[in-house]
C-alpha cells in the first residue's frame, strides 16, 4: 500500500464503550499493526473517520493517538490532511514495550533474574561465534574499566559493568537481546542496587564481579560459546539467588543444567 494511503474502509474499526474508551482505540491499532495489517508507511484514518469508526468524541480519538505517538506506533504532522502515519520499528519502542511489561506486579525478581540469565547466556554464546576483533577489543576495554572503577565506588564500578555486558551484546547481532537485555538488567539492579550498596561485602562482591568477566571474556575470545554461556547463568545465579525466596530458587536452578548451551 503507497504512504499516503488511508485504512481499507472495507474493514471499518468497532466501536467502543464511551469509559476510557481512548484505551480501546489504542489496543485496537496496536493489534493490527502487530499483525502486520497496518505497516509502516501506511495512514490511519482521518481523525474525522475515526470518530465514526469507533463511535466516539474526538477528544477521545486525539487522546488514543497522544499515547500511539509517545509510544512510537504513529506520527501526526499538523496540518497533513491524511490520517496518522504507521512509523517503522525501532528500539526505542520495543524498549517501551519491554519496559512496561517487567514493571507489572505479576513479573517478580525471581522470574527477571531467570530471564536475565537467559539473556545473558544467548548473548555470551553469540558474542563467542561472532564477535569480531575490533568487538574483543572493546570487551577487553570494558573490562579495563571495571577494574579502574574498583576503587571507585559501587556506582562507578556498576556503571563500568553496564559497559561489559553492552559491548558483549552488542557483538550478539540481535537487537532484542540488547534491548531486553538493558531494560531487564536495568529493573532487576532498581529492585536490589541499595541492599548491594550497603552489604558490609561489596568490595569483594565486586572483586568477584571482575574475576567472573575475566572469565567470560576469555571463553569469548577463545570462540568457547557452551563455556561462556553457562558462566553468565553461573554467576547471575550466585549473584541474585540470595535475594529470592527458597520457593522461587527452582526457577533459577533449573538453568545451571550442564547439558544447556
Amino acid at each position: 500500500m503507497a504512504a499516503n494511503s488511508a485504512a481499507d474502509p472495507a474493514r471499518p474499526f468497532e466501536p467502543v464503550r464511551p469509559v476510557r474508551a481512548y484505551q480501546s482505540i489504542v489496543e485496537q491499532v496496536e493489534d493490527r499493526v502487530f499483525r502486520g495489517q497496518l505497516r509502516p508507511g501506511e495512514r490511519l484514518p482521518s481523525e474525522r473517520e475515526m470518530t465514526a469508526q469507533f463511535g466516539v468524541s474526538r477528544s477521545t480519538v486525539r487522546e488514543a493517538l497522544r499515547v500511539l505517538e509517545s509510544d512510537g506506533l504513529v506520527r501526526s504532522r499538523p496540518g497533513d490532511p491524511n490520517g496518522p502515519e504507521v512509523l517503522p520499528f525501532s528500539p526505542a519502542t520495543l524498549r517501551k514495550s519491554v519496559t512496561r511489561l517487567v514493571r507489572v506486579d505479576e513479573v517478580g525478581l525471581a522470574e527477571l533474574v531467570q530471564f536475565r540469565m537467559l539473556l545473558e547466556g544467548s548473548a555470551n554464546l553469540l558474542a563467542a561465534r561472532l564477535a569480531t576483533d575490533e568487538e574483543l577489543a572493546a570487551m577487553d576495554s570494558a573490562l579495563a574499566g571495571m577494574e579502574l572503577a574498583l576503587d571507585r565506588g559501587y556506582e562507578e564500578f556498576s556503571r563500568a559493568d553496564v559497559a561489559f555486558h553492552d559491548t558483549v551484546a552488542r557483538a550478539s547481532r540481535s537487537i532484542l537481546i540488547q534491548v531486553c537485555s538493558d531494560v531487564v538488567r536495568g529493573v532487576v539492579l532498581g529492585l536490589i542496587s541499595q541492599k548491594i550498596a550497603d552489604a558490609p561485602d561489596r568490595r569483594e562482591l565486586m572483586e568477584r564481579s571482575l574475576r567472573h568477566h575475566a572469565e567470560v571474556l576469555d571463553a569469548v575470545r577463545r570462540r568457547d560459546g557452551p563455556l561462556a554461556a553457562r558462566l553468565a547463568r553461573e554467576s547471575l545465579y550466585d549473584y541474585y539467588a540470595g535475594y529470592v525466596t527458597e520457593d522461587e530458587r527452582p526457577l533459577l536452578q533449573a538453568l545451571l543444567d550442564d547439558d544447556l548451551t
